[in-house]
């Protein structure tokens, strides 16, 4: 019998104040409007440095960074998961989305 060897997956995991979210909109430019797991719909900015790294769909997963300042109804795009990765998380229970 052959033993399956598990596949690790490193997967980020939100620190501070940091929170999942699923796009729901892209609204041009670099922003897009996120639904996030702490029950806020906030605009979200695709970062400069991570802009031509991430293509973002709608219906993906990303962890947000809320601003200090209205942090309830903005905040920046830190991180965008694979499929693999929310998976892995769903499995988990720490994503609830």
């Amino acid at each position: 019998m052959i033993a399956m060897e598990e596949e690790v997956l490193r997967v980020r995991m939100p620190v501070e104040n940091e929170v999942f979210g699923v796009v729901e909109t892209k609204l041009g430019g670099n922003k897009v409007q996120v639904r996030c797991q702490d029950g806020n719909t906030r605009i979200c900015r695709i970062p400069g440095k991570m802009k031509s790294k991430m293509w973002i769909k709608v219906g993906d997963v990303v962890l947000i960074k809320p601003w200090p300042i209205k942090g309830e109804e903005r905040g920046d795009v830190v991180w965008q998961y694979s499929k693999a990765q929310v998976e892995y998380l769903r499995e988990k229970g720490i994503l609830k989305l």
